[in-house]
C-alpha cells in the first residue's frame, strides 16, 4: 500500500483529498502546514507528497527543497508560468494548478509512483562499507555478502534508504508489510537483533542503533 502525504492548510481540501486518496486503496498523512510537515518527514517516509505552495509559517517554496528522495506534485492556485518553471525546476516532480480534476490527478500520482517503483527496483543502497542492490536483493560488505532473511532485508532496506534519520517501528511494520505480513510489533524487536548480530560480525562494529520508545536509526559511519 503506497503511502501518499498530503500538505495543506485548508481543511476542506484536506479532508477532500484524503477521502478520495483512502477510497483509492492508498495509506494518507496529514498536515497542515509546513513545520508540522517537517516533523512528521523525520518520522515517516511516504512515497509522494501532495505539497501546497500557500502554506502557514513555512511555505511550501521553502519546504520543497528540504524533501529528499520523494516525487512532490505541488498542488497550488498559483498559475503563472514562471512560477511552475521555478518549481519543477526546484524539484517538483509534477504541477497542477487548482481547483483541479481529482480523476487528473489520481492518474498523475500513478504515474509519479510507477516512475519511483522503476526506479527504485535497481537501486544500490550504500551506506559506509555497506552495500544493498534491490535489483538482485544482495547485501554486501568490503565485498563479502551477508545473508539476511526475507524481513531482514526488507528492515535493513528501509534504513538504509532513511540512513541517519530515526525510522520509527510502526512505519517500519507499514512499510515492510506487502513482503513480511507477519511480522508484528513484538518479533520486529528478534529481526532487528539479528539483522544488528549479522552487520556486526561482517562489520566489526554496531551499525544500528535503538532509539527508546521510537525506532530505529542506521548509522552513516561505519
Amino acid at each position: 500500500m503506497a503511502v501518499i502525504m498530503i500538505i495543506d492548510d485548508d481543511i476542506h481540501i484536506n479532508d477532500m483529498l484524503s477521502e478520495v486518496l483512502t477510497g483509492e486503496g492508498y495509506a494518507v498523512k496529514r498536515a497542515y502546514s509546513g513545520t508540522e510537515a517537517l516533523l512528521i518527514l523525520q518520522q515517516t517516509t511516504p512515497d509522494l507528497i501532495l505539497l501546497d505552495l500557500m502554506l502557514p509559517g513555512l511555505s511550501g517554496e521553502k519546504l520543497l527543497p528540504q524533501i529528499k528522495d520523494i516525487p512532490v506534485i505541488v498542488l497550488s492556485a498559483k498559475s503563472d508560468r514562471a512560477g511552475k518553471v521555478n518549481m519543477l525546476l526546484g524539484g517538483a516532480a509534477d504541477y497542477i494548478t487548482k481547483p483541479f480534476d481529482t480523476e487528473e490527478l489520481l492518474a498523475r500520482i500513478v504515474v509519479q509512483l510507477r516512475r519511483n517503483a522503476s526506479a527504485s527496483e535497481k537501486e544500490l543502497l550504500t551506506c559506509g562499507s555497506l552495500s544493498l542492490d534491490t535489483d538482485s536483493h544482495i547485501v554486501t560488505c568490503r565485498g563479502g555478502e551477508i545473508r539476511l532473511t526475507r524481513t531482514e532485508y526488507a528492515i535493513l532496506k528501509l534504513l538504509m534508504q532513511n540512513k541517519g534519520q530515526v525510522v520509527a517501528k510502526l512505519t517500519i511494520l507499514d512499510r515492510i508489510s506487502d513482503d513480511t505480513p507477519d511480522c508484528t510489533e513484538d518479533s520486529l524487536k528478534i529481526h532487528v537483533h539479528n539483522l544488528r548480530r549479522k552487520l556486526k560480525a561482517a562489520m566489526g562494529s554496531d551499525c544500528i542503533s535503538a532509539v527508546w520508545g521510537i525506532g530505529y536509526m542506521l548509522s552513516e559511519n561505519n
